[in-house]
């Protein structure tokens, strides 16, 4: 069987945890979604846009050292961990992102990765998307060989959810996911039956422009496109995970970009020391809310990201 990617389930956004034995919940690792495919004879990996991932992660090519199957489709999560030893956006980016694959066994010395699987949607040549989830989660239990690079996500069952978000809210994590039992896996399709409680806010926006410091880059100009194709600058951020090593390789890489023309239909407040760019970069960012004026407060870097600019647009 020659598999075809598919659109991964997906949560929506609440802020309640939901009531009922019913419910477990699992840590929201703040990585990227994968989806490993294995047909017998060769695995492949995609992730939810369906962009094939199988180079940048080797270490899952070998699926009998970590999973008992003949065939198989997993659910996961790729994540890295940062120098305070959580998960890290930014960190696996490093290995998400990268374009020149010649480079790769230079970042995966530098960049260690875990794929958290939390689902298994078809086993020896049959699909087991229609299953109950507490059914797909004791299959992966049995089919499942934890290792350095792979593990199997833990769920805690409805009377500790609100003591694990506590947890994560504490170590400043990205949130949990809530999850029911009796839910079966909807391809392609978002439903309240798994549900996300953040513990803070990111969005993926535009990089509109940029400011200097001396000849270096030292902020980025944010933007989200309206209904109407229109981009609105929404903020500036400086701060956050990139070093002063990224900051230099970004003045460099921008310089095709560069335009006269003012890319937002609205006026940055940065106007003046302002320089313009076609939009084409998209990041994600971290902040705190909205304000009134419709820009973020306290927005914050988090990775350079591969997402089509025409996809930033406002919720």
């Amino acid at each position: 069987m020659i598999f075809q990617p598919i659109t991964p389930f997906e949560p929506i956004l609440t802020e309640d945890i939901p009531k009922g034995e019913n419910w477990i919940g699992q840590i929201k690792w703040d990585g990227v979604r994968i989806l490993t495919y294995f047909d017998g004879q060769e695995v492949k990996l995609y992730n939810r846009k369906k962009n094939e991932r199988t180079l940048h992660y080797p270490e899952l090519q070998d699926l009998c050292a970590y999973c008992r199957a003949d065939s198989v489709i997993l659910d996961g999560e790729m994540i890295a961990l940062g120098n305070d030893g959580k998960p890290s956006f930014h960190e696996i980016m490093r290995r998400d992102g990268l374009r020149r694959l010649d480079r790769l066994n230079q970042v995966r010395n530098n960049v260690n990765v875990t794929y958290m699987v939390f689902d298994c949607l078809f086993y020896n040549n049959e699909w087991k998307h229609k299953w109950a989830l507490k059914d797909r989660l004791e299959l992966l239990q049995h089919i499942i060989l934890p290792n350095e690079s792979v593990q199997l996500v833990t769920s805690v069952p409805s009377q500790n959810i609100h003591h694990l978000y506590e947890v994560i809210r504490q170590e400043n994590m990205e949130g949990i996911v809530i999850k029911d039992l009796n839910s079966t896996y909807a391809i392609g399709e978002k439903s309240d039956r798994w549900q996300k409680k953040k513990n803070y806010k990111d969005l993926i926006a535009v990089v509109g422009g940029v400011t200097y410091r001396g000849d270096v880059v030292n902020a980025l100009l944010l933007g989200l496109y309206d209904k109407l194709g229109q981009l609105w600058y929404i903020g500036h951020a400086g701060t956050g995970k990139l070093k002063a090593s990224d900051w230099r390789l970004l003045t460099e890489a921008i310089k095709p970009l560069i335009t006269e023309k003012r890319p937002f239909i609205n006026q940055p407040e940065r106007l003046k020391t302002a320089v313009w760019l076609t939009p084409k970069l998209t990041v994600k960012i971290q902040y705190i809310e909205w304000t009134k004026g419709h820009s973020l407060r306290q927005p914050v870097i988090q990775a350079f990201v591969n997402v089509p600019p025409e996809e930033c647009v406002f919720d």
